[in-house]
């Protein structure tokens, strides 16, 4: 794997390395020496799958709090997708600060998000999947979100937001004493 940076100090782009035949090709996809090299958590407990049926489609902006806060590391498995990771380390240099990337099954790529940013996406095609491995199991009690919308992020999705849930459309504006929960 290639390991580009970001603007946000822990965010990578993860680049899948083919090696390429007359068969198709091989590429690894994770690996713990790999991730230890470049200082990041390599920890894996549980992978999930999210599968949306229309381009427009919004999951997120979603993450878990201590002591369950997680590394997630996304691949879009089927289709394609906008994939961010917004920065909501206090003290931290780039925090409310976001990145994102196209995510595809054409590209490969993958988005390695750290502990302290929360994750969203955008489905780009119909039929879109992503497939996330996570350094945590999920915790209801930890689970926290904000508003994908919300002008304290200035989040920039490329294309109308046609479908998002419910729980997701009404997470509160942000507030920098607290992370809402």
């Amino acid at each position: 794997m290639r390991f580009e940076k970001t603007e946000i100090p822990g965010v990578f782009v993860l680049e899948l390395e083919r090696h390429e035949d007359d068969r198709g090709f091989f590429a690894r996809t994770w690996c713990v020496k790999e991730l230890e090299d470049h200082g990041l958590n390599p920890r894996l407990v549980q992978v999930n799958v999210g599968f949306s049926h229309r381009a427009g489609t919004l999951r997120g902006v979603h993450y878990q709090t201590e002591p369950a806060a997680e590394v997630k590391i996304a691949r879009c498995t089927r289709g394609a997708l906008f994939d961010i990771a917004l920065d909501l380390s206090p003290g931290s240099p780039t925090f409310k600060n976001w990145v994102g990337v196209e995510l595809s099954a054409a590209n490969g790529r993958q988005l390695y998000i750290p502990e302290g940013c929360a994750h969203g996406y955008q489905t780009l095609e119909d039929d879109t999947e992503l497939c996330y491995l996570t350094s945590e199991i999920y915790a209801p009690d930890c689970a926290g979100g904000v508003r994908y919308d919300d002008p304290a992020f200035g989040i920039e999705w490329p294309i109308e937001v046609t479908r998002i849930s419910d729980g997701d459309r009404s997470w509160p504006l942000f507030d920098e004493g607290s992370r809402s929960k």
